[in-house]
Formats: C-alpha cells, sequence, structure tokens
C-alpha cells in the first residue's frame, strides 16, 4: 500500500551545514521532520516526509544551502507505508517464516532497498534501520519463501552495487529469531 506521501533524503558532509539545511528545509514548504541526525565519520542526515510538491521544494532548499557539502540525495515518492511505518522502529511479528535482510554501506541505500522490497511483492517489513555503526544501514522482512525472495531480489536491484553489503534469504527462519529480529 502506497502512502500517498515523499520521503526525501538529504546527507552532508558537514554537521552545521546539515543543522543549516534541516532549518531551511522545514521554512521552505509544510514537511515533517522526521528526522536530523549525526551519522558516523561527521556526516549528518536529514529525513523529511510530506506531498510530493512540498518534499521536491524543501529538498531544493536544502540543496542551495548545503552546496559542496552534499554527499548524497534521495527522494522516493509514494512511498510504500510499510517503510514509513518501520523507519528505525522494529515492527512486531509473532511468526516469522521466511527472512530476508538486506544490509547497505549506507542509510539512503536501505531505504531505497526497504520501498522496493515492500512493493515487490506481500511481504512484512520488520525494521527499517538508518542509524547503525560504521554508517550502515539494514532491513529486515519476513513472509512466505517465494514473496522473501522475489522481495530481497528487488531491494537488492534498487541500490547501487557498491552500496550493498549483503543479503541473505532464510527459508525457514528458526522460531528463536522472532525474540532478536521480530521483537
Amino acid at each position: 500500500m502506497l502512502a500517498n506521501l515523499a520521503v526525501g533524503f538529504l546527507e552532508s558532509s558537514s554537521i552545521a551545514k546539515g543543522v543549516e539545511a534541516s532549518d531551511a528545509m522545514c521554512k521552505m514548504a509544510s514537511v515533517k521532520l522526521a528526522k536530523a541526525t549525526v551519522l558516523a565519520r561527521g556526516k549528518y542526515e536529514i529525513l523529511i516526509t510530506g506531498p510530493v510538491g512540498e518534499v521536491e521544494s524543501s529538498m531544493r532548499a536544502g540543496r542551495e544551502v548545503l552546496g559542496k557539502a552534499l554527499v548524497d540525495e534521495v527522494l522516493i515518492r509514494n512511498v510504500a507505508q510499510q517503510v514509513v511505518d518501520t523507519l528505525d522502529k522494529r515492527r512486531a511479528v509473532e511468526v516469522l517464516g521466511a527472512v530476508g535482510v538486506i544490509e547497505t554501506k549506507d542509510a539512503i541505500a536501505a531505504v531505497l532497498a526497504a520501498d522496493a522490497a515492500a512493493k515487490a511483492a506481500s511481504v512484512r517489513l520488520i525494521e527499517v534501520k538508518t542509524v547503525v555503526p560504521g554508517g550502515k544501514g539494514y532491513l529486515t522482512l519476513c513472509g512466505e519463501v517465494g514473496d522473501v525472495r522475489t522481495a530481497v531480489a528487488a531491494g537488492v536491484s534498487a541500490v547501487k552495487k557498491e552500496s550493498l553489503v549483503a543479503h541473505v534469504v532464510i527459508a525457514q527462519a528458526d522460531p528463536q529469531l522472532v525474540g532478536t529480529i521480530g521483537k
């Protein structure tokens, strides 16, 4: 299901410029500042949500402020609602079935992979983690084995090869994993 909203990310090489850009982005348009945080290696990540046009305007303002400090940017139009619901928070599940994990070198790639995975098959996102030591990102999902394989393949295809660290599909996850990835 689509959330009828957009998610925008800007990553800055400067914490100070990141804070300034966050302010400019909020003042430019009616967006929600979902997250603004320091990442590993002194980078700063800004995440906004809102209607597509508002997010686009806000991102333009952020890019202008960041200038050469802009490291990366992503705009996901009509983001899957599951991505919004699991961004940096776990959704509890009782039964895992098959489990898929995609690990990326950066936070933004994990969100792109999660959106593609959620749209590709009938799976349940458990968590989309964007603040991992070392600047990594990852996502976990579960469902029927065929759906999980399809979703993981779509997620992997959505990110640049150099951004991918690893991905796995566990066809029949041991029930004990619920305590580590499902709660």
